[in-house]
Order: C-alpha cells, then structure tokens, then sequence
C-alpha cells in the first residue's frame, strides 16, 4: 500500500459499490485513503468489502471527500442526502451524463459549492464489484465539469482524488461534455448493440462463420442494458443527434447498394462512407493520448493451452521489440488460434523472424 504524500485526502466516501466506485474505492485503499462503501444493495457492499475496498459507512461519519457512484438520475438526490447528513467537506460523481446531475441539484437546492461533477472515462463490459479493477483509471481521461458556484478548494479535492486514482483530469463544461460522450461512447454502444441484435437471428452457420471483426464491433454490447438505458435516457438529446446522422448515413449507403444489385450502378455513397470511416478512426488519439499511430501486425499461431500466450510474450520480450498491443482470434474447432502482436512497422520484420528462430510457427 503506498501512502498518501502531501495530499488533503485521508477519508472517502463511495456511495454506490458497483464498477466504477468499487474501482475507485480499491484504488484509494492502494494509496493509504481510508474508505466507507454505502450502498442500497447490503450484498454489494458485503463483496465489495471482502475485495478490500474499505469498510462499510455509518451515517453520521464526516470524510474528507464522497464519491457518488450512481446512475445519473439519482446523482442529484443522493447529494442532497449526503450533504444534510454532513458527510463529506467536498463531493464528486462519476456519472456518465453530467448536465441533467447539475440541472437537478439546482432543482433541489444542493450546496453547488462543494460540488465537483465528475466522469471518469474508463469500464468494462461487466459491471458490479466483481468486476471493479484498481488500475482501471490508469492514464485515462477524468472529466471534471466544476460550474460557477464550484470552490476551488472543492476542484482542487477532487482533482487529488483523481491523481490518486492514477487518471488525468481534463476540465470541460458540462453540456460540451455530453456532446462528446454521445460521439465517443453512447451512440457507439447503440449501434453496437443494433449489429450484435441481427446476431440474435443469425442462422448457426452465419455463427460458426463469425471471427474477431464482428467480436470487436459488438463487444460493447455485452454491457448491462438496464444500467445503458439510464445513462442513455440521461443524455437523450445529443445521443438521438448522433444516432439520426448514422442512420442517415446507413440508409445513404443501403440505397445504394440496392441501386447497384439492381442496375449495376455506382456505389459512390459506399465508397464516401467507408473513406470518412478510414479519417475518424485516424483521429482516435494513440497510446498515452498522443497522435494516432499505424501498427504492422506479426500473427503468430499458438496452442490453447495454459502459459501459451505467457511463453510468447517473453519469447517477443527477448527480442527487444516492444508489443504495442496483442489481440486473440481462436480457431473454431481447433485447440489452436492465433495471437496478433501490434508492433511498430521497422521492427515487424525482426520479431518475424526471432520467432520463428525460437520455434514459434509465424504465417
């Protein structure tokens, strides 16, 4: 456990023990912060608490900071509950939406001064404490939305919390924030979900078929639905925005695809989509937030069988190349499949070859 050093935080309140704030709970316990876990669900705290994310919260108990951890249509409620129980000095959320939150505190009447709305950019498919990681905000953006009536003292707090939790805070305005979130991270839950549901209908051999394309499109669609409907009800408006200007674009290029089946024509609507898709997936930031880089890929064939992929990674490591990222495809019926090594393009040709000196059968 490495200890706080020069920091204001010695106390946290998480309320909300499922992902995200299990996450932040385990990540604080791992700095020293002493932490409380609340939560509605008495079995959600039990696990969280088992997994060493802090102890269970007595009302009436004061912590430096309270981390609100729920949907966000109850981020406001429950703010106003914790601040008439005097439960923190300075309060956070990590809730996905963040203009509905702020409107609905104003509505009830909360201290806005001690508020610091919050979203940490960073999950998984699974949700729950079982799932909660402490290195999940490692080096990941940390939207911190402070509006006028926000105290220094409050962001200055907050922006502690993240560092602790190893994130990078990134100030922005709270309608803008929503904006964003509906391109990057709602709308594309949508319409992953609208892929994986034709799966659902998908004849057996369409299945048997399918490989790592459509496992990376629909991934995002394995996560809770009751949890996604809130965050999407949230922020409704700039979703829809998005979603409208897809089908749009969808819509164009079914036209014409039916156009060329039928008359052998142009398929230039096709052609401007995939071509726009090839620029925006050129502006997704690379590793550590720095300008997107190009990677050759090194295939390598390898057994399915445990420590297989763990002899690979330290035969690459002796190599001296550094494996930027590695993906899995499994062979469909085969104790066998193959491990994708994302390297940079001059030294893919080397690592081709040390392998293959090592044993390693490389296509």
């Amino acid at each position: 456990m490495t200890p706080i050093q020069d920091g204001t935080i010695g106390s946290v309140v998480v309320v909300g023990t499922g992902l995200i704030g299990t996450s932040v709970a385990l990540a604080l316990r791992q700095r020293g912060v002493r932490v409380y876990l609340a939560d509605r669900d008495a079995g959600a705290v039990r696990l969280a608490r088992e997994l060493g994310a802090g102890e269970e919260w007595t009302p009436g108990a004061t912590a430096d900071l309270a981390v609100i951890a729920v949907p966000p249509q109850f981020v406001a409620r429950q703010l106003l509950d914790l601040q008439k129980n005097g439960a923190a000095r300075c309060y956070t959320d990590v809730a996905s939406v963040k203009a509905l939150p702020v409107a609905q505190a104003e509505e009830l009447g909360c201290d806005l001064t001690s508020f610091v709305p919050g979203h940490p950019l960073a999950g998984r498919e699974r949700s729950g404490p079982a799932a909660a990681r402490a290195d999940l905000f490692l080096g990941r953006p940390w939207a911190l939305c402070p509006i006028a009536e926000t105290s220094a003292e409050a962001v200055q707090t907050v922006r502690e919390l993240v560092a602790l939790c190893g994130g990078n805070a990134v100030t922005v305005e709270a309608a803008e924030h929503d904006r964003a979130v509906a391109v990057i991270s709602h709308a594309p839950h949508v319409t992953a979900a609208a892929v994986a549901a034709r799966l659902a209908e998908a004849s057996e051999t369409a299945l048997g078929l399918s490989g790592q394309g459509v496992r990376d499109v629909t991934r995002i669609a394995a996560g809770d639905p009751s949890l996604w409907t809130g965050i999407l009800s949230g922020n409704a408006v700039p979703v829809a925005e998005v979603l409208e200007v897809v089908a749009a674009d969808l819509a164009a290029a079914a036209r014409s695809l039916r156009a060329f089946a039928g008359e052998g024509t142009a398929v230039a609507e096709v052609t401007d989509l995939l071509a726009r898709g090839v620029v925006g997936t050129g502006r997704i930031p690379g590793k550590h937030g720095g300008p997107a880089r190009t990677y050759t890929v090194v295939q390598v064939v390898i057994g399915d069988r445990p420590g297989e992929l763990a002899r690979l990674v330290q035969a690459a490591g002796e190599t001296g190349v550094n494996i930027e990222d590695i993906r899995l495809e499994h062979a469909p019926g085969l104790p066998l499949g193959a491990a994708e090594l994302y390297v940079q393009p001059e030294a893919a040709e080397g690592l081709a070859e040390a392998l293959r000196e090592r044993g390693w059968q490389v296509p």
